[in-house]
Formats: C-alpha cells, structure tokens, sequence
C-alpha cells in the first residue's frame, strides 16, 4: 500500500536548528525544495491502493536515488549516509533520529519503478520544472553526442562462455536440484559446480582443441535436453545463447572437428552474465565492453533533454532519430535543429530530418589521404561527375548499397587515369580508372559538403564543445561504469542524469529557489500557464 511521508515537522530536523551544510551546496538547495519537488500520489499507481501495509514513501525513495547517484555511492552506502550524513538529511528534510530502511528497499524500488514504466520519472520532472520556471523555450536547439560506458558483467572467452551457457541452462531446466542430479551423466554432472574448471595445459594447443571437441558435444547434448522443456521461456531464451555462441564463436574444418573461429562475429555475445553487453571501440585504438551512452542537450540552459543506452557495437547515427523524437514525445517542445558529430550525419539522417523540419548540423569526415569524394564535381542533373584535374565522365551504373538500394557508380576512363599526375593518390594501384559510388542520399549530403565551407557553420558547430562538457560531468557522477546490467543500466543514466539537472536549474535561478518552487507548485496544480522565458545563457 502506498506510504505518504508526514507533513508534520520535527523538532530534530536540521533546519530546524544550526547546522554547517553551505546554503548555496545541492544539499542545502535540495533540502528548500525536496518537500515537493517529488510527491507521493504521482508514484502510487506502483502500490496496491487499499491492501497491505504502508510502503517506504516514493518521494523519500526519490530523492535517495537522486543522492545517491549524484554521490555515486552503492546501496549500503547510500542507507549510511541517510543516517550519518548531515547534508543528506538536510538534503531530504530528515530528522537527526530517522531510522533507516534495509537497502534492498532501493533495489525493489528500482523495480517497480521498470515494471511501470517510471524509470524517466525524476529525469522529465527534471525537464518540466525547467519548462515551467521558463528556462527551456518551447522551440529548441539541441546539442548530441555519445560517450562509451564499462559493463558491469564479467566478459569471458569462448571456453567461459560455453561452460557458463552450459551450467545455466542445466539450471534453468532443474539439473541441479539433488533428485535429478543424480541421475545426469557425471561429465554434464561437473558442470553445475561454479568452481569446474578443466586442469589441462592451457598452453598446449592440442590439449585445447581436444577440450573444445569436449565443450560442444557436451553443449549438444545439452540443447537436446532442453528439447523437452520447450514451453518454458528462460530454457528457450538459454539455449539460444548456447546455440548463439556455439555459431559466432566456433568453426568445423573439413574433418568435422571443433576450432575457435577467426575473426569477430557481428553482434557476439560476449558475457552470460550480462547478454547485451557488446565489444565497442570509440577509435581504432580504444576498445571497451558495455554500453553507449547519448546524451542531448540545450545549448542555452544546458540543460539535458535526454539520455537513452545503446549498444556498444551500434553505430551513433542510429540512435539520434530515438533521441530526437524521445524529447517531442515526452515533453511540450519542438525541435528545430540539432548539432552532432560527423557520427551523427549520416545521408538517411539528414534525408529524415529534412521531411520533419529538423536542421541537422554534422560535419561530413573525409580521407585525410588521396582523393576524396569531396573533392569531384558532382552534378545530379547532368548525371556527371568531373575530377578535380577536370577529366569528366557522364559512364555510370547500377550498384546496390549494403541496404539493397539501388545506387549510381561513376567510372572515369583508364586511360586518361593512367596519364594523370595525381594516378597514385586517386586511384591507387589499380588499372582501371577511379570509381565514384554516389549515396543513395547524395543530394542532402551534396548540400552539407558546401555548407560545411562556410563560416556560419564553423560558428555554430564550435558550440558542440558544451555537451562534451556535459558529459564529462556525468562521467564524474559515476557514468562511466554501469552498476548494473541490462535494462537496468537506463535507470543509472536517467537518475545520473536527473540529478545533474537539478543543479543546473539552482544554477540557473541564481540563488532564488523560489522561481523554482513557483514551478514545481504549478506543475503539481496542473497548471499549463505559459512563463517568458528566461535569460539563461549567461549563466556558468
């Protein structure tokens, strides 16, 4: 049943009595506004309205969370600071006798807060309280990047991962209970113990071959078992990975025989613990396992107006449409133009935000070496394409892209490629001329090429360098490592996130948290009064 925090005032609270918090510190303003910045009633669809008892309130449970990753403390640690920490139980308006709950109670509140599809709760009030107090116009600009994160799941190698794949679908089909354990085969038997590791010479290659040989019949004979446990969903979902890891990370030669396959499979599981953690790379020399982290933002306030979790092998440019329209979605705002890195600009997103009315500004990455396609005269009328040493060539033809689309490709003459000065640094060491393949988009991307010259461009796109910095903060909170895995890593970003809103809405108040209160008490009444907005681009 849903718990309401009392209105009645301790005597032992700190704000009650002297006390040493700064005034002007997250904790000394949080503690002006905490009484309703989050309310019960908004949470309660999560609780039986008439059975059982009283809950921890969901506005305390709220503002916890908020502390709690603005700190970037763990469960134990957040219950601790709740009853030690002064600037927390200013923060929350506790009195210096609150007795603490069991820190699993954040764990079950997260869930709920999934299971209801709460998980933005903090993060849009966030937002609302700024669009309300006038600090968020109702047309915006938007700034985008992405940064990587650290999974919070073991990675492991193929040999891991197949006995771990293995020893959780016994599990999931009741191997392990004692009365159908002792009737497995023992080498099946070996499995469900965490501890099994094969002692084989690890350094020898035939020990390991001959132990992989061992790992997929044993997997096979595994995958038939749970033939006859079809209808449950974790037994499919398990041997699907088994089956999965099986294909992407192991080969057969013409004998038959198990090998670690070479190369790396598109989209590899690479933890059982954690599924949907992938191999990233955020440059040709930067791997990491997790995550991707996006972030958008508005220039003027700085402030996030959105923050989502990708996977780490997904390209950006992918998920700028799902951020975009996440913001139009969930707030009363429209955007008008969105500035990102080259990742970001790709043709079918600057095709796509052309038909919504969205003025995309990406610089387009060309080869530092050679001869780009920047570099050629492409005239889509003509259907020409002329070389910078001025050879032209109206030859072209059908190609697909990797969308199946159908595309022009343009081939110059060998002849005139061979006799050119510039034959090494265009074409190569080719003996056919230089080929020019058009996107299927060419004419948004035409058009970027020759807005990227221009100085207005330069003007606008240095102002890209303010959601760097924003993300930078959000790596010092903590965003650099999940704590969790999963689905569960969204809610970290979001509450990270919410927390870094609300000290940059003190910020822009400048000290009057009553423009603040002013908000939140209209936001709660409802109330869709529309406020001028507000001079926020001075402040720092």
């Amino acid at each position: 049943m849903l718990g309401k925090r009392s209105a009645q005032r301790s005597l032992f609270e700190p704000l009650m009595m002297p006390h040493r918090v700064p005034e002007d510190s997250i904790y000394g303003r949080m503690g002006l506004v905490i009484d309703i910045l989050f309310r019960d009633e908004e949470l309660g669809e999560m609780y039986c309205p008439d059975n059982g008892r009283p809950s921890i309130p969901p506005s305390l449970m709220s503002g916890v969370m908020l502390l709690q990753f603005h700190d970037n403390v763990s469960d134990d640690e957040a219950v601790q600071r709740l009853q030690f920490d002064l600037r927390w139980k200013v923060a929350l308006r506790l009195p210096l006798d609150f007795v603490a709950f069991d820190p699993s109670s954040l764990s079950v509140f997260r869930k709920r807060l999934r299971e209801r599809g709460k998980e933005r709760y903090a993060f849009d009030r966030m937002v609302e309280v700024g669009r309300a107090a006038g600090f968020l116009p109702a047309t915006v600009d938007t700034l985008i990047d992405s940064t990587y994160m650290l999974g919070a799941g073991a990675t492991e190698d193929t040999y891991k991962l197949v006995r771990h794949a293995i020893r959780k679908l016994l599990r999931a089909m009741g191997c392990h209970l004692p009365q159908r354990r002792t009737k497995m085969e023992r080498k099946l038997d070996s499995y469900l113990d965490r501890k099994y590791k094969p002692k084989i010479d690890w350094s020898n290659p035939e020990e390991r071959k001959s132990h992989l040989q061992e790992l997929v019949a044993d997997a096979r004979g595994v995958l038939e078992m749970a033939l006859d446990h079809t209808g449950d969903e974790e037994v499919r979902a398990l041997g699907w990975m088994l089956t999965k890891i099986i294909g992407d990370d192991i080969s057969f030669d013409d004998k038959g025989e198990a090998e670690i396959a070479r190369g790396v499979a598109q989209n590899r599981i690479i933890s059982v613990t954690d599924p949907t953690l992938r191999h990233g790379r955020k440059s040709s020399s930067q791997r990491f396992d997790g995550p991707k982290l996006h972030v958008v933002q508005e220039p003027s306030s700085e402030l996030l107006l959105n923050i989502g979790i990708g996977a780490g092998n997904e390209h950006d440019c992918r998920q700028f449409h799902p951020m975009i329209d996440g913001i139009e979605e969930h707030y009363d705002m429209k955007v008008v133009s969105s500035t990102g890195d080259g990742a970001y600009g790709s043709g079918d997103n600057r095709a796509e935000c052309a038909e919504k009315g969205i003025d995309l500004i990406s610089p387009l990455a060309e080869p530092r070496k050679g001869v780009g396609k920047w570099q050629f005269d492409i005239d889509l009328d003509k259907k020409e394409v002329t070389c910078p040493e001025g050879h032209t060539t109206s030859k072209w033809n059908w190609t697909k892209d990797g969308k199946g689309r159908k595309i022009r490709r343009f081939t110059f003459a060998a002849e005139n490629c061979r006799n050119c000065p510039r034959h090494d640094e265009c074409v190569g060491k080719g003996k056919s001329g230089r080929r020019v393949t058009l996107h299927y988009q060419e004419e948004h991307l035409k058009r970027a090429r020759e807005r990227q010259k221009t100085e207005s461009f330069r003007e606008v796109y240095c102002i890209r360098s303010k959601v760097e910095r924003k993300i930078g903060e959000l790596v010092r909170q903590g965003l650099r490592r999940a704590r969790y895995m999963g689905e569960r890593t969204e809610v970290q970003a979001l509450w990270t996130g919410a927390g870094v809103n609300l000290k940059r809405l003190f910020k822009l108040a400048m000290g009057e948290v009553c423009i603040l209160r002013d908000a939140i008490e209209r936001l709660s009444a409802g109330s869709r009064q529309e406020v001028p907005l507000r001079e926020a681009c001075s402040v720092t």
